[in-house]
């Protein structure tokens, strides 16, 4: 399977006061093509859908019922030729397709097979979340697929194994296969299912009722479907005497990618983006550290390329470079980049969000308040409307004043919606800076 192309655009602004040494730009990569019209070949794809069927899924039963409906279909949403499994989750993991584990080959035929399989799906047991991950692992290992997914569901806490065992399972999966987390009912937890999401590159939402897991089961399958190419890096070069401080993903989420480098050289390192779609465009933020120069004087901070590896080495799929001069003509140096500021913005937006729930879990009125306060007028200066709406239900704002207050009650699947999709940023709209 070829890898797409890709274009690589930088906005920041190119001059610097003298003596300063922070260069933030936003890249902006794009993959070649259209998403609604080209379909990635099958081979070299691989789903294993893990549906909870701890006993607490039994209550009521329609958790367990629409969970058995959902899997069927993202099962009808496999393509042929794809390999897929689906894997029962309770106290232990087991394979229920197919039986004996492994993976399946995806045809009209196995596809009715597999939802057969189906009803052996019984509500039993307790919740270890870490065991359902490590027998994905083993299950994808059973084949040499480049493009791997999964769906978890769960519907509970992960209380039958401890937070470290669960952390050791997620950091063996990372970089193994991608994750897409869901949780049905309100009675998980949050950061746990943000924890696998953020390591296995995935994303994370409550599904408040089970009614509606199969339409979100099956737009998750179809996602998946569309990607063309697997594990592709942002590599970020800079020279000498010049430090990264942070490259973090700011749309469509934002994601801190600092801490997840691989280092290749003094000067260069990878950071993963994970898999594309032809006509997916993602935003980053790379913030660099440089050695004051003379004014006047050009420097390239940093060298910014997509790579992707092949059997026959890494392959470059586009680049883009940062350029920075000092100057001392104020107008040019205090020139705010319009892509900077608006992510910066949003970064600090969801910041607001989890900092202003968490103080809300522990009491502390004042914190929350304070921080959701925040959150309300960032999202309303970069019309983050969707945002802004969930916050409506968590937070009364008084329209006199503007006085950000909590609401004297609100609905725990109004909050964990808040907080699942904090880290959803809007693009910066384009137009003349």
């Amino acid at each position: 399977m070829s890898a797409p192309d890709f274009s690589v655009e930088i906005f920041h602004n190119e001059f610097l006061p003298a003596g300063a040494r922070e260069v933030n730009a936003i890249v902006t990569v794009t993959s070649a093509g259209d998403v609604a019209s080209e379909q990635p070949a099958a081979a070299g794809a691989a789903e294993i859908i893990i549906v909870d069927c701890s006993g607490s899924m039994a209550a009521p039963i329609t958790k367990l019922i629409q969970a058995r409906e959902a899997t069927a279909v993202a099962i009808d949403a496999i393509r042929d030729g794809v390999a897929f499994a689906v894997i029962a989750g309770s106290h232990v993991a087991a394979p229920l397709f197919p039986p004996r584990g492994g993976l399946a080959i995806s045809s009209a035929a196995v596809r009715e097979e597999a939802k057969r399989e189906l009803r052996r799906l019984r509500a039993n047991g307790g919740t270890a979340i870490g065991q359902w991950l490590q027998v994905a692992r083993r299950q994808f290992e059973t084949r040499d697929d480049s493009l791997r997914h999964a769906i978890l569901l769960t519907d509970g806490r992960n209380e039958g194994e401890s937070a470290h065992d669960l952390a050791a399972a997620i950091a063996w999966c990372e970089g193994v296969f991608r994750c897409d987390c869901r949780g049905v009912g309100t009675d998980w937890k949050v950061d746990e299912l943000r924890k696998i999401s953020t390591a296995l590159l995935g994303t994370v939402d409550i599904v408040p009722d089970p009614a509606g897991l199969a339409a979100d089961f099956e737009a998750m399958m179809h996602a998946s479907m569309a990607k063309q190419v697997a594990d592709v890096a942002l590599q970020v070069w800079t020279p000498q005497h010049a430090k990264i401080r942070f490259v973090k993903q700011v749309a469509p989420t934002v994601e801190d990618l600092t801490a997840r480098r691989t280092q290749l050289t003094p000067q260069k390192g990878d950071y993963p983006t994970g898999a594309w779609a032809a006509g997916e465009s993602r935003d980053y933020h790379v913030c660099v550290d440089v050695q004051p120069a003379g004014l006047g004087q050009e420097m390239l901070a940093a060298r910014v390329s997509l790579v992707y590896g092949t059997p026959e080495g890494p392959q470059a799929l586009g680049q883009g470079q940062i350029k920075t001069t000092w100057t001392d003509d104020e107008a040019l140096s205090t020139k705010i980049s319009r892509e900077v500021a608006h992510y910066t913005g949003q970064v600090e937006l969801a910041q607001a969000i989890q900092d202003g729930l968490e103080a809300r879990k522990h009491g502390d009125v004042v914190t929350a308040e304070a921080a959701l306060s925040r959150a309300v007028a960032l999202a309303r200066e970069s019309g983050n409307a969707d945002t802004a709406g969930l916050l409506a239900k968590v937070v009364d704002v008084d329209p006199a004043t503007g006085v950000v207050r909590l609401k004297a009650k609100v609905a725990d699947a109004d909050e964990m919606k808040l907080d699942t999709q904090s880290s959803k940023t809007v693009r910066v709209k384009k137009g003349p800076s």
